[in-house]
């Protein structure tokens, strides 16, 4: 790759991140697939077993299941007749000597987004919203949930033609519904319609896009015109933790899957996260985890 300055006129050379990204396959007529889980897992191993970002959505439908799946180091336990909402970008982890046997539906933001509606659902749904811990439908045996599959699977088997997208992005939609109601009928809780969520939820998509570069509350609050005190009740109200802890989490959370599934330096890692001098990183790292960059690589 070629060289770029870190803003201060030091060029440095940026090494690709080792973590890898797959996208959606080439050559599909939809942004949309189903697959047989274990035949995947069983031919793709090699890729899957190592720490990866998926660039589209994931719903892991586990039949049978054994072992630990890792999510941005959260685990969720394999378990039978079981769900797993996997978000994209995610860090995703499959274990070496886990079983997965079952169904995956595979889908991208272009395949699901078509309108400002569908963007928002996504961004706010329980099943994929980073507002919420990864979302897992255990004791999966609503036969509701397994009609509306099955009958994505007969669509998406079926010869492509000009009512397939429709009628396969419908069935997604309602499918996602209905396991947002057994969600909650199985005692999920979720954050309520309200206008510190909507505040809330811009100010997560804009921190997404900025925090490598920007850190500053104020400049945030600026940004959706509306005051520091406004974005501090809007975080404290529905998540009890300030601006500047989500802020510090997302860079946190960032260095962590480089120190961990890269082969980054730490030097590298700190101008990636947008620190013009290493050692400001480390200070930044070691006060928040308190362990030094190199000592929390060591212990993963």
């Amino acid at each position: 790759m070629g060289e770029e300055t870190d803003g201060k006129g030091e060029l440095y050379s940026l090494m690709k991140s080792d973590i890898k990204k797959y996208g959606f396959k080439h050559g599909l007529p939809l942004e949309f697939e189903i697959v047989n889980l274990t035949k995947v897992f069983s031919s793709k191993k090699e890729m899957m077993v190592v720490p990866h970002r998926a660039q589209f959505y994931h719903i892991l439908w586990i039949e049978k299941g054994a072992g630990t799946h890792y999510i941005d180091f959260n685990p969720v336990k394999l378990e039978d007749h079981q769900i797993i909402f996997v978000p994209h970008n995610s860090v995703n982890l499959f274990d070496e000597e886990g079983i997965y046997e079952g169904k995956s539906i595979i889908f991208t933001d272009n395949f699901f987004c078509k309108n400002p509606d569908d963007v928002r659902y996504l961004n706010t749904t329980m099943l994929y919203s980073d507002l919420y811990d990864t979302a897992v439908l255990n004791k999966a045996h609503n036969s509701e949930l397994k009609a509306v599959f099955n009958a994505m699977e007969v669509e998406f088997d079926r010869q492509p033609d000009n009512m397939q997208y429709g009628i396969l992005h419908s069935l997604l939609h309602i499918f996602l519904f209905q396991a947002e109601r057994e969600m909650r009928q199985q005692g999920y809780e979720e954050l309520k319609p309200c206008a510190n969520l909507d505040y809330l939820i811009l100010f997560k998509d804009l921190l997404e896009k900025n925090f490598h570069q920007e850190r500053s509350v104020n400049k945030y609050a600026r940004e959706l015109s509306i005051s520091d005190k406004q974005l501090h009740k809007a975080t404290t109200t529905l998540l009890d933790k300030t601006p500047k802890q989500l802020i510090d989490e997302r860079v946190l959370l960032e260095a962590k899957r480089l120190l961990v599934h890269s082969n980054q330096s730490i030097k590298e890692i700190a101008y990636e996260l947008g620190y013009g001098e290493p050692t400001n990183f480390i200070k930044y790292f070691r006060k928040h985890t308190e362990a030094t960059p190199s000592e929390f690589r060591e212990q993963y």
